[in-house]
């Protein structure tokens, strides 16, 4: 069986780690004390194989590493935080923690060479070959020694042998004995291990005596300098060299690796040594071999599972714990805005309003180094259509009315009509915005939600005409799709009726099953075919070409506007 050097690479970090601690001042201030303890912790916790507690630590301290700046923390306590979860056989999970560190890394070290080798651990695991060394050829690029490439190397080299492309395989591995950087105890480690997988590399190609020797000189060699955990790995491979000529001595190094993984708590390895004893055995030890296979499949599988959930939980409850604060920080801005405007009068409520708008923004900003591009541009234009509509439409009518109350007597029926018309007229307004920038139902009810929003717009101005959105199988489009459409047709309506002026407007939908057809047109004013990106539909074509679809503009001036979109579902 071929594994991955997770704890090679930990202890590698570790390495690293170390050496940072003797740049922390002695005078440094009480946030970076606090997160310097919390990341000792998680490293204390990790070398006691309390997964969950280091998990935690290390999350923590990356958040306050977070409030510092301090790039270089925030990068190793993430590679940290993934390595537990592939420790723990969460790979899909762990490749989202190490995206979470790409953007700290601001030049080639040993933490993007990390970076990329983790990556290549996690698709070898989950068999996505070609990706895993694509990763690993990234981290051989970014180190500066040879003795330090060698554990990428003979990872393209074991991927290489699940490829079953065994030439490459052995090329490699032969190139790393010949280096002879073999001197330290940890360096005679890892040439055990090339000569084990080039052993294996050479039985699998279908030399056996030469492979056979390779195999039983690397067990020699590890048992002689009390590898036990090495010696797993070559027993492993020796009873599945022996398990179709000789099944007693495949027996015999299967359990040799059972007993040894068994010692080290390696579950992976304990299950392909029993699977190695049940194929070789017919008599009533197989029963019994199989009840513990049967045993332990099913226990990795709750722990594993388990793991991940509570992996997830914790940055989930980190993330709610800084949405909360966060929250509070806004409530507080907003009951001093609710203090200034009482003791400054009515009049500078406009002036509060864009206070509040600024500390929003301030909020959102925080968040900003966390979150991909995409949806960062998408939150800084909803940010900006707030607030034009609230600039545009409301500012204005909310302070009209303010001076209406000042100005009129309140006693006359005709004032209140008047006074509850305009109050009325800025609660539609309000209504509008915020349907526009509203959270989209993506549910079975999306179609309904869809035309009552395109409904909304129909006014005794403008008639909206909406054909066949029932005909499409929405269950069978995507749900990021099904934003996108929602979002457009949003912008194509906001459009009709800021610039174009059309008194009649017809949405058209059509569906072949693999594709979805949108076609938009209006009788409005239409507008030059190059001022169209003035207009702000540029937009459109950016999120329609992210979901792989295409939309086409035709206008002209006095003549219409005609948008058409096609998609894959």
């Amino acid at each position: 069986m071929l594994r991955s050097p997770f704890f090679c690479f930990i202890i590698f970090l570790s390495f690293f780690s170390c050496k940072e601690k003797t740049t922390v001042s002695v005078n440094v201030d009480a946030a970076k004390e606090k997160a310097f303890e919390i990341r000792e912790k998680g490293i204390a916790n990790l070398n006691e194989k309390n997964f969950n507690s280091a998990f935690y630590n290390f999350n923590k301290s990356k958040i306050l590493y977070e409030n510092l700046k301090d790039s270089a923390n925030i990068v190793y306590t993430l590679i940290q935080m993934a390595s537990i979860q592939q420790i723990n056989g969460d790979y899909y999970g762990s490749k989202e923690t190490l995206t979470e560190a790409l953007p700290y890394i601001k030049k080639k070290d040993i933490y993007s060479a990390s970076i990329n080798n983790f990556f290549g651990i996690a698709d070898k695991e989950l068999s996505l070959y070609n990706d895993a060394i694509s990763y690993y050829n990234e981290a051989i690029k970014e180190l500066d020694n040879e003795a330090s490439k060698q554990s990428p190397l003979n990872n393209i080299a074991a991927v290489y042998i699940e490829q079953k492309k065994y030439d490459p395989a052995i090329q490699i591995l032969e190139s790393l004995l010949n280096q002879n950087n073999f001197q330290k105890k940890e360096e005679t480690i890892k040439k055990y291990r090339i000569l084990d997988n080039l052993g294996y590399a050479y039985f699998r190609k279908g030399l056996l005596d030469k492979g056979l020797s390779l195999m039983e000189e690397s067990l020699r060699m590890r048992n002689r300098d009390n590898d036990p955990y090495g010696s797993i790995q070559s027993n492993l491979h020796l009873a599945e060299y022996f398990s179709k000529i000789n099944p007693e001595k495949s027996n015999q190094h299967a359990l040799n690796a059972y007993e040894s993984a068994t010692k080290f708590n390696s579950i992976d390895e304990r299950l392909k040594a029993l699977s190695f004893l049940i194929s070789n055995d017919s008599d009533i030890d197989n029963t019994k071999y199989a009840q513990k296979f049967v045993f332990l499949n099913d226990s990795i599988i709750k722990v594993r599972n388990n793991f991940k959930n509570k992996f997830a939980k914790i940055k989930y409850d980190s993330k709610k714990e800084k949405d909360e604060n966060q929250k509070l920080r806004l409530e507080k801005a907003e009951n001093q805005l609710a203090l200034q405007k009482a003791k400054y009068q009515r009049t500078f409520s406009v002036l509060g309003i864009i206070i509040l708008f600024t500390v929003l923004i301030y909020g959102r900003k925080y968040y900003r180094n966390k979150n991909r591009i995409e949806k960062i541009k998408a939150s800084y234009e909803t940010e900006t259509r707030i607030a034009k509509d609230i600039h545009d439409e409301l500012a204005n009518d909310v302070f009209h009315a303010m001076t209406f109350t000042q100005t009129q007597s309140l006693t006359s029926n005709t004032t209140r009509e008047t006074l509850i018309q305009k109050l009325d007229n800025i609660y539609s307004r309000v209504r509008r915005i915020s349907q526009e920038n509203s959270t989209i139902d993506i549910t079975s009810n999306y179609a309904v939600n869809l035309k009552e929003m395109l409904s909304t717009y129909n006014s005794p101005e403008a008639n909206v005409i909406i054909n066949n959105i029932e005909k499409v199988n929405w269950e069978l489009v995507d749900n990021i799709k099904k934003v996108t459409i929602h979002r457009i047709l949003q912008e194509l309506m906001v459009n009709m009726k800021k610039h174009s002026y059309a008194s009649l407007v017809v949405i058209k939908f059509e569906s072949n099953g693999k594709t979805v057809f949108i076609d938009y047109t209006d009788n409005g004013k239409g507008c030059e075919k190059d001022k169209i990106i003035k207009n702000g539909l540029q937009n459109m074509e950016i999120r329609i070409l992210a979901i792989k679809g295409t939309i086409t503009f035709d206008t002209e001036p006095d003549k219409g506007f005609k948008v058409k979109i096609t998609l894959p579902k």
